[in-house]
């Protein structure tokens, strides 16, 4: 039988969506394991259709060439997000990888050493980790280089408010001209107690809005980035620089990574939240996370989620790593 030769630098495998790639990196670089190798899978049919259950045939080519590589040489560790990945993680661990899969595959979660979910999914078991949001690379180390990226940020007047913007989705399908009301609502507050803006918006913001968001702080000091057509992403920096954080109430990944700061933090149109979204958000209001008031910014002592620090201390010691 031939020997496999295995590669000791964790692996990070994702479908290249950019919410699933910056799961696994960050429990990836939480671990503190070495520099992880990054793989995005081009998967074929049916292994597309199907994964991540297991078909006939040779699972190593229905992912692609740069998958079906890594599996004459297969990592000691590799993270896996999202339902392709988990299809991949499958073949990995016949060869002999311990894998990690992030978000519920769907299927039994005993073809994978251990399965990471968040705690308002419904999956549970002995190798089952579950965790409050998402996993992401936010802690002090991460804002303080995000601060030291954008040093320019530090003169702009405070406080300094980070405005994260995403789009309408099923589990939040907040209304665009409700968002409007929003942007002249916190730019009011602007004016009248003084400040400046750090906003980003994402792929799914609608183009009016993100136009609408430029027009509406065009007097008060600020930093607008909108997705792919103002140079360098600051995010790092906003959320580095920020006094006071609003979010949008749409995506987990955003409020995770806003709630692992040390800023106050509220959600826009929080009553457009369904379901997941619904959940997390009673949960976080539950810790004294979010701010009980609309821009009502006074608060206690703030303890940030770390939720990635932990999940990571668990798996190491779950797989002796």
């Amino acid at each position: 039988m031939p020997i496999v030769k295995r590669s000791s630098a964790p692996s990070t495998i994702t479908d290249g969506r950019a919410g699933n790639v910056r799961q696994a990196v960050a429990l990836a670089g939480a671990l503190r394991l070495g520099t992880h190798q990054p793989l995005t899978l081009v998967p074929r049919a049916p292994w597309r259709w199907l994964s991540p259950r297991r078909l006939a045939g040779d699972i190593r080519h229905g992912y692609g060439e740069a998958f079906a590589a890594l599996a004459t040489s297969p990592p000691t560790l590799a993270i896996g997000c999202g339902r392709q990945a988990a299809g991949a993680l499958r073949a990995l661990r016949a060869r002999g990888s311990r894998v990690v899969q992030i978000l519920d595959p769907r299927i039994s979660a005993r073809h994978w050493d251990l399965v990471v979910v968040p705690e308002h999914d419904r999956l549970r078991g002995g190798n089952v980790l579950t965790l409050l949001g998402s996993l992401n690379p936010v802690d002090d180390d991460w804002l303080s280089l995000g601060r030291a990226a954008f040093a320019d940020f530090r003169g702009l007047p405070g406080p300094r408010t980070a405005l994260l913007v995403g789009g309408p989705t099923a589990h939040a399908a907040w209304d665009e001209q409700a968002m409007r009301g929003v942007f002249e609502q916190l730019a009011a507050q602007i004016r009248e107690q003084g400040g400046s803006l750090l906003a980003t918006t994402s792929r799914r913001t609608p183009p009016a809005l993100a136009d609408a968001l430029r027009d509406t702080f065009a007097d008060i000091p600020n930093v607008i980035w909108g997705d792919g057509g103002d140079g360098v992403n600051p995010y790092a920096g906003l959320l580095g620089w920020a006094d006071r954080v609003v979010v949008s109430p749409d995506s987990v990944n955003l409020l995770s990574e806003a709630s692992a700061t040390r800023a106050p933090v509220m959600v826009a149109l929080a009553a457009s939240a369904q379901g997941r979204m619904q959940h997390f958000q009673q949960a976080l209001h539950e810790r004294g996370r979010l701010q009980a008031r609309w821009l009502d910014w006074d608060h206690g002592p703030i303890a940030p989620l770390r939720e990635t620090g932990r999940i990571a201390a668990e798996v190491k010691q779950r797989l002796a790593l």
